[in-house]
């Protein structure tokens, strides 16, 4: 008797009622039915295995939930109903099974605790008996697999060809036939894997009618999913040699049965639970009550009259109509053994309301239950330590997305010890499943439990009460601990990185990955959700990625969830991108696209995720970094006599340059080396280290000069000045420390930065130095001194801009394919493309003169580009945010930049030095605009005001109230007279630049404006909106002269050409529009690259233009006519890298097939194809006098080759 485990009715007197023929379902509700008594379930039978067929092989490919059918293992025990109970409602779904109208769904539905599972057990007995039991799902919330839909249908299909060859043939053809299905849709994998199968059954087929099971739909997660599994089950009607019944029970909710509503043609007639007559019910509990007290009684060699008939009365009145109320009763009593007297008193004792509703007595018992946890000789202290206990473990389990074992739970849950769960739990046993294998899982008996638990007011007391998103919060900081310690490269210490994730053995999987490791693995990232943290950069979210992602993607692939980790990663994208979190949310998304990439070879070996997998990363990829046997970096003698590499095996080795032999192998770091850099004299080589350290070499002899301690996390760059009097190292600890690079000794530590600093450079005269870091900043440091001089602030890239050069004849536009194209307006011609490798460009401007192009991106940087020749100049760094706007002054010589930092900095346009900061606007500065001849700078913020500044002083002038939203854009009239702005109020607002004073407004647009421009003859406003659409205004009147149509996604930009007829409109659509301003008639389209530009480089004269894209294909362009001249075809994979000989004659193009092929730059003939390398070439150079060539791979090989035979010269390893 110590595990009465069963929800009871009995007979039931009441007829039921039923949908009319007209409808498709039959709904019985049963809140008030009548309870049964039970008999457990026997364990199962194992069938032998059978030999691996190609049809256990496709099964073997679809996954399945394994414990959602009825009689799966875990379930074993779970009651169905003895004989003679629940006569009429059995019949009656009997007699629906074996009808042939066409209410194909039968909705049994109920409040909790009235039976609903147990019926549909017993139905499901009976019909695997019989044979016509197709499958069964029986959902549990917050049971892994069984908790959600994902695995839903493909169950279905498993469960449903295991009933006959026939079917398990039809179903493995359409396996097969969509060999990827179970990553295709609910719908598909309905219908291919169920619906047809069954559709191609003969009509006198030996069984031809099948019935499904599927209990509790209302614990599955996803209100979506639930509505669209009712809808495509209601499909099973359009069977026509073949009957399916389908046997649903959930509670009565909204969302089922919206979604029965939502099914086109269903009926559903309701049954009203106040029809089942009180007394019914009372006598099916009163049948229970007896017949389990009795044996307790006897178990506990009490009185045989015990407990007597008034006690039972009043445990009738008690559980008011809930058999789980009697069944937790029952369970209670059991469990005090001797004292199960006593136990019922204490439950006598409770004086409650009988006329409660019954919800409020099943929250009594579960007080009692817990209370009956905490004894009374404890002392306070204890007593609250006890409650925390109870909390957390509780809390744990209610909250778990996958119910774990005690042993997996103590090992989760690392403030308590076994001892002590189990301790707790031991008076528990009326409410919890607790196995006494303490390696199964631990199992609520009902779900209601969980929610008293969570419902603060229905809990009343706050020592139980569950704080639903504090427990999963520390179920993230667990679940990180844990990985932390167990995740590790190699797991399984292989020797080989080939080993089959399918081949992998389930135990050793379990020795090395048990089973709260896998649930922290899997869940980490759900709880993370559920606990509604606030993201930031740096975070234990952030420091975990970037410590453990390639061991958290291992272990995903033994596993075998890296589908479901990939779900999680872009899950946590969508969340991160809502926090102030940039760094970490690039991180993530670099994590996607390499985990994307990577899965095929994760799914058949993990281990790839650590080299072959490198195949698939992005370039530039953040995740990158801290693959296996990576080149981490070269660097030239200042001769180039000698080539220095550094590597993740912790050496440095220096080769020969023009033979490719191996010098000197420098061993002395601990682990990998990140930088190594000569000095300018070329007699000291450095190089920084992960192991926290910087060592100075003798460059010839290759001996350890000294080695330079004091950081206190790893080290990723070293540079010398160009003086060779200083040394400076940065590193992840967010300090640059500079060094005296003849002795040693430590000059200065420059702290400043917030986060992990990834690059340092001198100024040429060695005076300053600038750090660049995580957080998004550039730092100034005067070198002498140590003191920071300028904080300037990041950048990245893609297009979302256009803007006219000054004559007119040349246009820039910025896309989201991470490109700025130069367009000449006569013809359409592409003349120039300008490449980033992430991020997108929010704005463009060229200089007055129009011979500097300024681009602004989300990665916090402005860029400056030769306009002539697409070179760049110039890279600004000092916002903390993305840069929303750039704009000159009318004499060119400085540059504004608004940032979502809040901040406005101007920038010496020549050498790219930061002038001033200006901070005023308590939100995101959105765009700025120069007033022309003048010193003024309007400013427009998220704040909902346009400041005006002293743009020499940095100081505020004036703050234009009147917009009630964000302002979006800001534009002066050439003339100076005029200030226009744009805002989220869907107006557009013009103000006096001289005295400030509001103009007019000009309405018209339905949804946000976000751009305003004037036209150089001053005539003229245009705006555009996220209305799609362009509007051109009467700057004197305020009049709406044209609305330009023709963009059907978000307007990015507009502009107007120097004469003022024409105007550019580029658009999310991909495409930019010319307009003529006077009869709105749109002029030629320009469309540039079709795929995306990965490389591209001039020629040493500047005369061509090499660009290559992912297609493989290469253009060479002339950057004097602006024509393409040559195409070069013959790479079948994206071109990673290009680069030109000195003498331009040979362009060298490395490829992700691990090749590179040399061109003539004259003809376009193909000269060469190198081989030799085995993973994806990802850099090239060539030396000075051009006749070698080296190229490096991510299989750690740097190859040297005579570009004059294409031979291997040497190989550096």
């Amino acid at each position: 008797m110590n595990n009465i485990t069963t929800t009871f009715s009995g007979p039931s007197n009441q007829g039921v009622q039923v949908a009319s023929n007209s409808g498709r379902f039959i709904n019985v509700n049963i809140y008030d039915q009548s309870a049964c008594l039970y008999s457990t379930e026997g364990s199962l039978n194992k069938l032998p295995q059978p030999d691996i067929t190609r049809q256990d092989w496709c099964f073997e490919k679809l996954p399945k939930a394994t414990q959602a059918a009825f009689n799966s293992s875990e379930r074993q025990h779970d009651p169905t109903c003895l004989q003679d109970t629940r006569v009429d409602v059995l019949n009656e779904i009997r007699a629906w099974a074996e009808g042939q109208d066409e209410r194909c769904i039968y909705w049994l539905n109920g409040m909790a605790g009235t039976g609903k599972s147990t019926i549909a057990r017993t139905i499901a007995r009976e019909y695997l008996t019989t044979g016509r039991l197709g499958a069964s799902f029986f959902f549990s919330k917050g049971g892994g697999d069984i908790g959600h839909a994902g695995k839903f249908f493909t169950t279905l299909a498993f469960q449903l060809a295991k009933t006959s060859p026939i079917l398990k043939s039809y179903i493995c053809d359409a396996i097969s036939a969509n060999i990827d299905i179970k990553y295709q849709s609910f719908s598909d994998q309905w219908r291919q894997l169920i619906l047809q199968p069954l559709s191609k059954l003969e009509e006198n087929s030996f069984l031809s009618s099948y019935i499904f099971v599927i209990d509790a739909l209302d614990e599955c997660d996803g209100e979506r999913d639930i509505q669209l599994i009712l809808q495509l089950l209601a499909e099973a009607q359009s069977l026509d040699k073949v009957q399916l019944r389908i046997f649903l029970t959930s509670r009565p909710e909204i969302t089922i049965r919206h979604g029965f509503n939502q099914t086109s043609g269903a009926k559903c007639q309701e049954f009203i639970l106040h029809h089942i007559s009180p007394s019914v019910i009372d006598n099916d509990i009163r049948i229970f009550l007896e017949y389990t007290l009795k044996l307790i009684g006897e178990e506990c060699s009490l009185d045989d009259d015990w407990p007597g008939e008034q006690t039972i009365k009043y445990l009738i009145r008690k559980a008011s109509g809930l058999f789980i109320w009697a069944a937790t009763a029952c369970r209670f009593i059991c469990d005090g053994k001797q004292f199960a007297s006593m136990r019922l008193t204490k439950i006598l004792e409770d004086n409650t309301d009988s006329t409660m509703a019954p919800e409020k007595h099943l929250d009594e018992i579960y007080l009692t239950v817990l209370k009956q946890c905490i004894k009374s000789g404890f002392t306070e202290k204890e007593k609250k330590s006890l409650y925390s206990m109870l909390r957390q473990i509780l809390g744990s389990m209610v909250v778990l997305f996958s119910p774990l074992s005690v042993d997996s739970l103590c090992r989760l849950l690392p403030n308590v010890t076994k001892k002590g769960v189990e301790r707790t739990l031991k008076d528990l046993h009326a409410i919890l499943n607790i196995p006494e294998d303490q390696t199964q899982p631990l199992h609520l008996h009902h779900p209601s439990f969980r929610d008293f638990l969570i419902d603060k007011i229905r809990c009343g007391n706050s020592n139980f009460w569950i704080d639903e998103k504090h427990t999963h919060q520390q179920l993230v900081d667990n679940s990180i601990q844990l990985m932390t310690k167990v995740l590790k490269q190699n797991i399984y210490g292989l020797r080989g990185f080939g080993r089959r994730a399918i081949n992998s053995d389930s135990s050793q999987v379990q020795q090395c990955l048990p089973q709260e490791v896998q649930y922290a693995c899997l869940y980490w990232i759900q709880h993370l959700q559920m606990s509604g943290c606030q993201l930031q950069d740096d975070d234990q979210v952030h420091r975990f990625l970037k410590k453990y992602v390639l061991h958290w993607l291992e272990a995903l692939g033994w596993m075998q969830k890296i589908s479901e980790g990939i779900d999680a990663i872009i899950s946590l994208e969508s969340t991160a991108v809502t926090h102030d979190c940039p760094g970490l949310y690039a991180f993530i998304h670099d994590i996607k696209r390499f985990a994307l990439y990577a899965q095929p070879a994760i799914v058949q070996a993990p281990l790839q995720v650590y080299c072959g997998a490198l195949v698939f990363a992005p370039i530039m990829s953040i995740t990158l970094e801290g693959h296996l046997n990576c080149i981490k970096a070269l660097a030239f003698s200042p001769d180039g006599k000698v080539l220095a590499s550094a590597s993740e095996d912790a050496m440095v080795k220096l080769w020969n340059a023009n033979t490719g032999v191996a010098l000197q192998t420098l061993e002395g770091h601990l682990e990998r080396v990140n930088a190594v850099v000569f000095s300018p004299d070329g007699k000291v080589l450095a190089s920084a280290s992960n192991d926290t350290t910087v060592k100075l070499w003798n460059a010839g002899t290759g001996a350890a000069l000294q080695t330079l301690e004091g950081h206190w996390n790893r080290v990723n760059v070293v540079v010398f000045s160009p003086d060779n009097k200083v040394l400076a190292s940065a590193s992840d600890d967010a300090t640059v420390k500079l060094w005296d690079a003849g002795t040693g000794a430590a000059l200065q530590t420059l702290m400043g930065h917030s986060n992990r600093i990834k690059a340092v450079a001198f100024s040429p005269d060695s005076k300053v130095l600038v750090s660049v870091s995580y957080d998004a900043m550039v730092k100034l440091w005067d070198t002498g001194t140590g003191a920071a001089l300028q904080t300037l602030k990041g950048h990245v890239s893609s297009v979302t801009t256009v803007a006219f050069s000054p004559d007119g004849k040349v246009l820039a536009s910025a896309s989201e394919d991470a490109m700025v194209k130069l367009w000449d307006t006569g013809t359409g011609a592409v003349l120039q493309t300008l490449k980033w490798d992430m991020s997108f460009v929010t704005a463009v401007a060229f200089s007055p003169d129009g011979k500097v192009l300024a681009s602004a991106s989300t990665d916090a940087m402005v860029k400056l580009w030769d306009a002539g020749t697409g070179a760049a100049l110039q890279t600004l760094k000092g916002h903390l945010g993305r840069v929303q706007a750039v704009a000159f002054s009318p004499d060119g010589k400085v540059l504004a930049s608004a940032s979502s930092d809040a901040t406005v900095k101007l920038w010496d346009a020549g050498p790219g030095v930061a002038l001033q900061t200006l901070k005023d606007q308590s939100n995101c500065v959105k765009a700025v605009a120069f007033l022309p001849e003048s010193k003024m700078l309007a400013s427009a913020s998220s704040d909902t005001t346009v400041k005006l500044w002293d743009a020499d002083m940095g100081a505020a002038l004036q703050t234009l109230e009147g917009h009630w939203s964000w302002v979006n854009a800001v534009a002066f009239s050439l003339n100076g007279k005029v200030l226009a702005s744009a805002s989220d109020d869907a107006t557009v607002k013009l103000w006096d630049a001289g005295t400030g004073a509001a103009l007019q407004t000009l309405e018209g647009h339905r949804n946000q404006v976000h751009i305003v421009v004037f036209s150089p003859d001053n005539k003229v406003l245009a705006s555009a909106s996220n209305d799609g659409t362009v509007k051109l205004w009467d700057v004197g009147t305020g009049a709406v002269l044209l609305t330009l149509m023709g963009h059907w996604n978000r307007i990015n930009v507009v502009a107007f050409s120097p004469d003022s007829k024409v105007l550019v409109s580029a658009s999310e659509d991909g495409m930019v529009n010319l307009w003529d301003t006077g009869p709105e008639t749109a002029l030629p389209t320009l469309k540039g690259h079709v795929h995306s530009v990965s490389a591209v480089a001039f020629s040493p004269d500047g005369k061509v233009l090499a660009s290559a894209s992912e297609d493989g294909m290469v253009i060479l362009w002339g950057t004097g006519p602006r024509t393409a001249l040559l195409t070069l075809k013959g790479h079948v994979h994206s071109v990673s890298a290009v680069a030109f000989s000195p003498d331009g004659k040979v362009l060298a193009l490395a490829s992700n097939n691990a090749m590179v092929k040399l061109w003539n730059t004259g003809t376009g003939a193909a000269l060469q194809t190198l081989k030799g390398h085995v993973n994806s070439v990802t850099a090239v150079a060539f030396s000075p006098d051009g006749k070698v060539l080296a190229s490096a791979s991510y299989d750690a090989m740097v190859k040297l080759w005579d570009t004059g035979t294409g031979a291997a010269l040497q190989t550096l390893e």
